[in-house]
């Protein structure tokens, strides 16, 4: 090799090595290529797990569906869903084939306030029902399983779940001119799937309440889970807070109750072991009240010899459209569905029952306005109890007549100690005239059943729902002239106008009572009951935050009565002649002074006690 090749691969190998130093990447290029060849190496230990857990996916997929495959209704647990309607003239039900139960239900002539259209009572994303039996190695869950629809028509369906010639058979039918479905459950083929003890059908029924009305307070305190013992009567859970029960007798139904409609199951062979539980919504004003829950067991005949019986209530709180309903019932005894609407407890609610309810339908048939038939309603109950109105002021006109006497007897008396004999002597000059301080009371308090009765029947009225009076679009909720959006502190986000009317009436009426009292009282009780007096006006102040949130309808009936009561005390203070009353009870003073001497139970208990307090204070000085 010669010097020039020996110098040529030298430079060769020189430009070499130059080009790889100077090619090679910095310390922060490497930095980044070590960064990125980490991420590729997870990147490709993440696929490789991923591949694993897919393989072992299906593998135990795979598995299942090989032990799914002997399990009962295998083939019944895949498919796909459809819907299902039955209707007539009151209701339109909507089936599923998932589960087999009752999805959705639209009343029919009554204006949704949520939507276009009717009220939607239960809705498929909201409401669910599932029937559960227990079996010796698994057990049937309806809502696991999708049905086949067989002899299907217009108010009639049966869903089927089949397997080798087993059968799970559910059947609807809708009633005619009604709102009652009909159900039956029944497994056929199954009497050796259960063990020799199963004699019952779990019922898992929960639903979302929507709300139905304008007013959210006033509807939610008129909206509970109701339930009818076994022969006995009904009770709820709590309207306004969140409450659980269970209930040791059987149970003859059970409604999901609104202000002015509900779902109510009812078990011709009873419930058992029921679990009830209302939870309120944490959230007001979007849309629902509260939820509802009933956990139940029912007859079931695991022979298939005999179906177990259901029947569902879907449509309005009204009354005598619940109590035509009991005639559809297919229990032993009479179901009394029409407890489900409130009318107070105890006489109030035999008030509503047998007096305002039969006027109140009596006037509604001659097609009046509401508003009109809500008037002439208070007119007649007014009436009704004018006489005893009359004697409880005739009985305070008496005593107004008789004050400058009563104030005589207390200028005898100023000292404290001796307020027994003034009372005493009181009493007496009042029983030598045949008055009774008590005789204005009593026939107020006959009044009292009546104005409460009223206030129960009226918020529970569905005959107001929609209906339009004055500037009132619907008498079942507030009249809210003016609205601002946003609650405030008592009063909430608007304001009611009738109940701004009723401050103004309900404060005039006060002050007329109040002059009444002031007139029979000596001048030592007026000073004693003044603070109470101040107390009386502040009530028609606390009402109006209260009627504020309340229906229309309800403080519109408040104004009448209010009104009414006005005109009556100022008609009877016209036609009350003072020095007439007077001459008559001075006669019967004369008439009756020869009498022996007439001392009242009170009269005769304050002399008891003036004994008594006289013995005390001797034996004290001793």
């Amino acid at each position: 090799m010669d010097k020039n090749t020996i110098t040529g691969f030298i430079l060769m190998a020189l430009v070499v090595i130059g080009f790889s130093w100077y090619s090679q990447p910095s310390e922060e290029e490497r930095r980044l290529m070590a960064q990125k060849d980490s991420i590729a190496a997870v990147e490709r230990l993440n696929a490789e797990k991923a591949a694993i857990e897919q393989q072992q996916k299906a593998a135990e997929a795979k598995a299942e569906q090989a032990a799914d495959s002997s399990s009962l209704f295998f083939s019944q647990r895949q498919g796909q869903e459809q819907e299902i309607v039955l209707q007539n003239n009151k209701v339109k039900v909507t089936l599923s084939t998932l589960g087999g139960t009752i999805q959705n239900a639209e009343i029919f002539g009554y204006k949704s306030r949520n939507h276009e259209g009717d009220v939607t009572l239960m809705t498929r994303k909201d409401a669910q029902m599932t029937f559960s039996l227990a079996g010796k190695q698994e057990n049937i869950i309806s809502s696991d399983l999708f049905f086949t629809p067989t002899e299907q028509t217009d108010s009639t369906v049966t869903m089927v779940a089949e397997q080798d010639g087993k059968q799970l058979c559910i059947s609807y039918q809708l009633l005619p001119n009604s709102y009652m479905v009909n159900m039956q459950l029944q497994a056929k083929g199954l009497s050796g799937f259960f063990a020799p003890n199963t004699k019952t059908l779990d019922i898992n029924w929960v639903d979302r309440i929507m709300q139905q009305e304008k007013g959210y307070d006033f509807e939610n305190r008129y909206s509970s889970l109701t339930y009818k013992r076994k022969d006995k009567g009904t009770k709820n859970l709590s309207e306004t807070s969140d409450e659980t029960k269970e209930p040791e007798e059987a149970l003859s139904w059970v409604a999901f109750r609104n202000q002015f409609f509900s779902a109510v199951l009812i078990a011709p062979q009873d419930f058992t072991d029921a679990h009830l539980s209302s939870t309120q919504e944490t959230e007001k004003k979007n849309g629902f009240l509260k939820t509802y829950e009933a956990e139940m067991k029912t007859f079931f005949d695991p022979s298939g010899n005999q179906p177990t019986k259901l029947q569902m209530y879907l449509g309005p709180n009204e009354f005598h459209t619940l109590k035509a309903h009991n005639k559809l019932s297919q229990t032993d005894k009479n179901p009394e569905l029409e407890d489900i609407v409130y009318l107070g407890w105890f006489i109030f609610r035999y008030i509503n029952r047998w007096l305002i309810m039969p006027l109140f339908h009596w006037l509604s048939s001659f097609g009046m306005n509401m508003g009109i038939v809500l008037l002439l309603l208070t007119i007649i109950v007014k009436l009704l109890v004018y006489p005893s109105n009359k004697k409880s002021y005739l009985s305070s006109a008496k005593m107004r007549v008789l004050k400058p006497q009563v104030d005589a007897i207390s200028a005898k008396y100023p000292k404290q100690e001796d307020a027994m004999k003034k009372q005493q002597e009181t009493m007496q000059f009042y029983s030598q005239y045949g008055v009774s301080p008590m005789g204005g009371c009593l026939p107020m308090l006959l009044q009292m059943p009546i104005w409460f009765a009223l206030f129960t029947f009226v918020p529970s009225a569905i005959e107001l729902r929609g209906e339009k009076f004055l500037w009132a679009d619907d008498l079942s909720a507030y009249d809210d002239v003016i609205n601002w959006g946003k609650d405030l502190w008592l009063i909430g986000d608007h304001l009611s106008l009738f109940s701004v009317i009723y401050l103004v009436v309900g404060a005039i009426s006060t002050w007329i009572s109040m002059r009444m009292q002031q007139n029979q009282m000596s001048s030592e009780q007026a000073q004693q009951m003044k603070m109470m007096r101040y107390m009386t006006y502040i009530m028609p102040v606390m009402f109006f935050f209260v009627f504020n949130n309340y229906s229309s309808g309800l403080c519109y009936y408040f104004v009448v009565s209010s009104i009414a009561t006005i005109l009556i005390t100022w008609y009877l203070r016209l036609t009350t002649d003072d020095a007439k009353l007077l001459a008559k009870l001075e006669a019967y003073r004369e008439q009756h002074k020869n009498d022996p001497k007439k001392v009242s139970n009170l009269a005769a208990r304050l002399e008891a006690l003036q004994k008594m307090q006289a013995e005390q204070q001797a034996a004290r000085k001793k």
